[in-house]
């Protein structure tokens, strides 16, 4: 039944309503925590072992994740715990952690959390309100931006008691604000009110995850060493996770250098994200295992994306017809060895996706004849084997971010000249990339968006009128259209995931007919090789395997 707070601690003629097993962006969460585990772990799964994986971030040089100076380690989020925690086969949903109980009202304009009196951080000392209060106060004005801007929107806190207190929010929140409030880093107080937050550290402070940082070598590794006090290692959360005795990444500067490491069994754990790698560049071992995990998630909208704020892609005639010159056949087979899938729009790989038509298929010789017939039509000629239109060749740029990507970018150059379309190719250091990026300072770039199974106020940064004309956002396409300005912010405030699902159905069909990129490939697997004494749960959550999840067998003999 539901229950309310005493008047003086909730909004006039508002209803709270208490959640003792978590919350979700939409509905109620799948478990209760009363049950015995979630539904894609091993409960029994023994906690022993060390894996090993690499980073490629060449080095690190601080070890708090949340600001922007220096470059933090890897696997910091194994230290560091939050109110709840976010468990992967549901679209967004968080289940009691620090937090033990959550209660709100419908219309999710405040938040109030009871924490669990048996939460204690690395050293023993309990976490209390005082070090909630301290973590927002510190993140809000300290941490990384999306943390600002959420934690800007909470108008005050009230301390009830050690263990319980409420925020109230202000103006510009929505059904999303409470879920990524929920997601809070809890900071001590005590460890961190005498220390400057936003200098890098390398020795490390005390924490409160499951494991605890073992050794700190910079340029070379980092160890994590599970914490066998560690309060919360029996919650409905964390059951099944959280296997292994060690965990390691270590550090280099080359993928393929790492590949090799792996090979020789220095790493027992590997994500790949080349498709060509996974085919051929794996040791022929019986101890290897590759394993295509399946996931449900929505894959990344990569592609050769139009800057629609310049000429000519402000002419969807001119995009469409350059998206007809891609010569898919040719890309899939010989890039991606068949094994990938071409991306359609927005959520491809989901539930959310438009429901669209398949193409019909041409051959190459003729897509080409059709884009150079919609050019035509169209005004732009072709004088002297250029394609022109008052006097102005159709010729841009297309940046890269890495050289691995410059064989597809020469396959298309190659189909364009045949149409009288000159497109120049610059590979890009990442810094000048980013900045490119950041400025919206280029006509196409290959790049990508990254929606979930819960969208929702990203899609603001993704495709608004204002996101179009603010740099360092995500509207790469420049789009403006006062229509998707309101889907977005109807996505926002979805009340059901039904709803969410139609609606996020509606702006995929709606960006699609745009034509604001030329979609590339995907693979509905994850990638992972790895060596056989480490396992994985038989169940894969929609969200694709999680290592937090995976164990190691151990051979006694």
């Amino acid at each position: 039944m539901p229950q309310t707070l005493a008047e003086e601690q909730k909004p006039a003629s508002a209803e709270w309503n208490i959640y003792p097993h978590g919350i979700a962006m939409h509905g109620m969460p799948k478990h209760n925590i009363d049950s015995p585990h979630l539904d894609y772990v091993n409960p029994d799964a023994p906690k022993n072992g060390h894996i090993k994986m690499a980073a490629l971030k060449g080095t690190y040089d601080t070890l708090n994740p949340f600001t922007l100076k220096g470059t933090a380690a890897q696997g910091l989020n194994l230290v560091y715990d939050r109110l709840m925690a976010r468990r992967w086969n549901e679209p967004f949903t968080m289940y009691p952690l620090i937090a033990k109980t959550v209660e709100m009202p419908a219309d999710r304009s405040a938040v109030r959390f009871t924490l669990n009196e048996k939460a204690t951080f690395s050293n023993g000392s309990p976490i209390t309100t005082d070090d909630v209060i301290f973590s927002y106060e510190t993140l809000k004005e300290k941490g990384r931006p999306n943390m600002r801007r959420i934690y800007k929107l909470i108008t005050s806190v009230e301390k009830e008691s050690d263990h319980a207190l409420t925020f109230t929010f202000g103006e510009g929140h929505d059904r999303e604000t409470v879920m990524i409030l929920s997601l809070m880093p809890i900071l001590s107080k005590n460890y961190w009110k005498e220390r400057d937050f936003e200098e890098t550290l390398l020795t490390p402070p005390v924490t409160n995850g499951p494991y605890i940082i073992e050794t700190v070598d910079p340029g070379r590794s980092i160890t994590y060493k599970r914490n066998p006090d560690y309060w919360a290692k029996d919650l409905f959360a964390n059951i099944g996770h959280y296997n292994f005795d060690q965990v390691t990444y270590e550090y280099f500067r080359d993928s393929n250098i790492a590949l090799e490491a792996f090979n020789k069994g220095d790493l027992n754990y590997r994500v790949e994200s080349d498709i060509s790698k996974w085919i051929s560049a794996y040791a022929d071992k019986e101890e290897i295992i590759k394993y295509e995990a399946p996931h449900m998630r929505p894959v990344k909208a990569r592609g050769f994306i139009f800057n629609t704020r310049r000429k000519p892609f402000d002419d969807v005639t001119v995009r469409h017809a350059l998206e007809e010159a891609f010569d898919e056949d040719w890309i899939g087979q010989n890039i991606y060895y068949g094994k990938e899938k071409r991306t359609k729009g927005f959520f491809t790989n989901s539930e959310l996706a438009a429901h669209i038509p398949p193409d019909d298929k041409f051959t190459q010789r003729a897509k080409l004849k059709r884009a150079a017939t919609a050019l035509k039509d169209a005004g732009w000629d072709v004088v002297n084997g250029i394609r022109m239109k008052d006097g102005e060749p159709l010729e841009f740029e297309l940046i890269l971010s890495t050289p691995k990507d410059e064989k597809i970018a020469l396959n298309y150059k190659k189909h364009l000249e045949r149409i009288g379309i000159q497109m120049s190719i610059r590979v890009l250091d990442t810094a000048s990339f980013q900045k490119r990026r950041g400025d919206y300072d280029y006509d196409m770039i290959l790049h990508h968006w990254q929606n979930s199974l819960s969208p929702g106020t990203e899609q603001m940064l993704y495709w608004t009128c204002e996101s179009k004309d603010t740099p360092g956002q995500f509207n790469y396409a420049g789009i403006c259209d006062p229509e998707i300005d309101t889907l977005t912010k109807q996505i926002a405030d979805a009340q059901d995931y039904a709803q969410l699902t139609a609606l996020a159905r509606d702006l995929d069909q709606k960006l699609q007919n745009k034509v604001l990129f030329i979609p590339l490939f995907y693979s509905d697997v994850d990638h992972i090789a790895h060596y056989k004494n480490l396992q994985h749960p038989e169940n894969t959550p929609i969200y694709g395997s999680t290592v937090e999840t995976w164990w190691m067998f151990e051979d006694k003999e």
